[in-house]
């Protein structure tokens, strides 16, 4: 179940801003799995995450500037054995657990292999009108192995609700529900909300 709500800061002496929390969950088809994850959006934006899936479990948590940019990860199996952290500063430097990736300058948002989620994070950055597309360069990270890899891909949006994402370097395309908020509702084949 999910669900959105806006609080109010109204301590005396301190400037009010809204916060707005989001709690949404997923359910893996092609691989069984349960995603729960939370949205705290304040100065900053912080998702919180936790893959339960016939892969094993697996946590994450990213950060995004008020603008929905990627700025950092930190994923990591539950066993604890086995981690990753990305960061960026939104404009092409990126570092892999401490070392600079050259590799990765055209990359503005990431992609995990395992989640939906990463996919609402250009849908939201960049807020394309009907029939627009951009085509954009994104960090792939595939959870099974903790790579890191630039992937060329396209996001067309084809009505309010609805955009086409195209991985352009193979022939995979599915067309994505998303809800009003530009959240993920359905990944054909893959990924449902529940």
């Amino acid at each position: 179940m999910s669900y959105c709500l806006s609080l109010l800061s109204s301590t005396a002496g301190c400037r009010c801003h809204t916060c707005t929390v989001a709690d949404l969950a997923w359910r893996g088809l092609e691989v069984d799995s349960l995603e729960r994850l939370h949205i705290d959006e304040g100065s900053t934006i912080r998702i919180q995450s936790l893959i339960d899936s016939a892969r094993g479990r697996f946590s994450y948590e990213i950060v995004c500037d008020r603008n929905w940019t990627f700025r950092t990860l930190r994923l990591e199996a539950a066993t604890g054995e086995r981690a990753i952290e990305l960061e960026s500063d939104g404009a092409g430097t990126w570092t892999v657990d401490g070392e600079r990736r050259l590799d990765l300058e055209e990359c503005i948002d990431i992609d995990l292999s395992a989640t939906p989620f990463t996919n609402s994070l250009p849908i939201r950055r960049l807020d394309l009108a009907i029939d627009d597309e951009a085509d954009l360069v994104m960090a792939y990270i595939d959870f099974e192995e903790l790579t890191v890899l630039p992937d060329t891909q396209r996001y067309t949006r084809l009505d309010e609700d609805l955009y086409r994402y195209e991985s352009l370097d193979s022939d995979f395309t599915r067309d994505l529900t998303v809800d009003a908020a530009g959240f993920v509702v359905e990944y054909p084949g893959l990924f449902e909300r529940v």
